[in-house]
């Protein structure tokens, strides 16, 4: 059977589409993070939602330091006086329709946003140790079944809003996104 120009260009477009699957995958440097760097404090993330899920602020807090701590080198501190102070406050997190089949909704979504203040007491202008400080929304939606519980979503989608949400406030700090 001969190859044909169009059998060529298949093969050819998929390989270049596996190959480009590759080029966006992110992995943390240590050295993003300059060697002046010693300490790092991650302050309680309180929760100023309407909607309160009381798991949401321990489990956010504790996941953020235990990932800064495992991918920074970095010591973590409460000190007042830590070269990188990191605050945040948890401003949305509710419900809202995503889909409707027949006149019924089919799917919900749940909305998180996480506010961070980062502070840089080594260098606040960012311009010899980055980043300089900032504050910045890092918003999350979890798509959930209509035909569950808000409770039951939630307990399904903890782990999942966990690991998004702290890797996306990793990411913003670390990674000047």
């Amino acid at each position: 059977m001969p190859i044909t120009r169009y059998t060529r260009f298949l093969f050819a477009a998929l390989v270049i589409m596996t190959s480009a699957t590759g080029c966006f995958h992110y992995s943390f440097n240590q050295g993003a993070i300059p060697k002046q760097v010693k300490t790092i404090r991650i302050n309680y993330i309180e929760n100023k939602a309407r909607y309160i899920n009381p798991q949401l602020s321990p489990q956010l807090t504790d996941r953020l330091r235990q990932k800064i701590n495992s991918q920074s080198g970095k010591t973590i501190t409460q000190n007042d006086n830590a070269d990188y102070d990191i605050n945040g406050t948890v401003t949305d997190y509710s419900f809202t329709t995503a889909a409707i089949s027949g006149n019924k909704t089919a799917t919900n979504r749940l909305n998180v946003t996480v506010h961070i203040i980062f502070k840089n007491r080594l260098d606040p202008s960012g311009k010899s140790v980055s980043p300089a400080d900032f504050e910045a929304d890092v918003s999350r939606s979890f798509d959930f079944d209509a035909n569950i519980s808000i409770q039951q979503a939630e307990s399904q989608l903890n782990e999942s809003i966990m690991k998004n949400l702290s890797d996306e406030i990793f990411n913003r700090i670390f990674s000047n996104w």
